[in-house]
């Protein structure tokens, strides 16, 4: 099979690049397009540092080949802040100590999004659930769970708008 062109519309913004066949989207995003927040980590999905949204959903980029998501809305780190202004899951990652290493970070952030954007007043459980695939060596999740909750809190302020 040969190399195709693939289409996405990545951070809102229309996107074409040349694809191998098999090609991974987290390859694609990192190599083709630029967009390093999303981490390579296990290469097997089951850490969640590559974590996207796509069409809003979260995804571990590592297990998805480009060519199954071309035409759709993919979201990365890079796209969240606004006219270079953290939003509300950023801010308060910052203001909790939500990150360390950082390596888990993009893609805590983005399930944190995913999960705001479809439940805005979440419970604790409801964030350990949402975070449950990803892997943190280093906060013990606490203040992960305390960020998302804060950034939740002040998007119910209407704080900081997205």
């Amino acid at each position: 099979m040969p190399s195709q062109i693939v289409s996405l519309v990545v951070n809102g913004e229309p996107r074409e690049f040349i694809a191998a066949p098999g090609a991974t989207l987290l390859a694609c995003l990192r190599e083709s397009l630029g967009l390093t927040a999303a981490k390579r980590g296990c290469a097997q999905g089951a850490c969640g540092s590559c974590t996207v949204l796509v069409d809003g959903r979260p995804q571990a980029s590592c297990l998805v080949a480009v060519e199954t998501v071309a035409g759709a809305s993919v979201s990365t780190l890079e796209g969240v802040a606004t006219g270079g202004d953290l939003d509300e899951v950023q801010s308060a990652f910052v203001e909790c100590f939500a990150t360390q290493c950082g390596f888990c970070t993009s893609g805590m952030i983005m399930v944190a999004e995913a999960l705001l954007d479809r439940n805005p007043d979440p419970s604790e459980e409801d964030v350990i659930e949402a975070i449950s695939g990803n892997i943190c060596r280093c906060t013990g999740y606490r203040p992960i769970v305390q960020a998302v909750m804060e950034a939740a809190r002040r998007r119910g302020e209407g704080a900081v708008t997205r």
